[in-house]
């Protein structure tokens, strides 16, 4: 059942920052899920020992939510740094 909630908490974390990053447009579903998924992991791995703050998403939870989507936005953001050079 984690892995259920860990997709679809993945797929809107991605979205999310698919939305705050302007890429919702050249992203579907898919690498939503996977940037999402892969985001609660850099997120974990950023936010954790800084704030102290351990969000996982295979248990909802705003906190899991919350650092997936930053850790999507800062994958978002190297992606786009490789890409095209630049931040948007």
């Amino acid at each position: 059942m984690g892995w259920i909630i860990a997709l679809i908490v993945g797929g809107i974390a991605g979205w999310l920052a698919s939305l705050v990053m302007n890429r919702d447009a050249s992203m579907g579903i898919i690498w939503n899920i996977v940037i999402g998924c892969v985001g609660s992991v850099v997120g974990n791995l950023i936010v954790g020992p800084l704030l102290g703050i351990n969000g996982s998403v295979q248990q909802f939870s705003i906190t899991g939510l919350l650092v997936a989507v930053v850790g999507a936005v800062v994958l978002l953001g190297i992606v786009n740094l490789i890409q095209r050079g630049k931040v948007r």
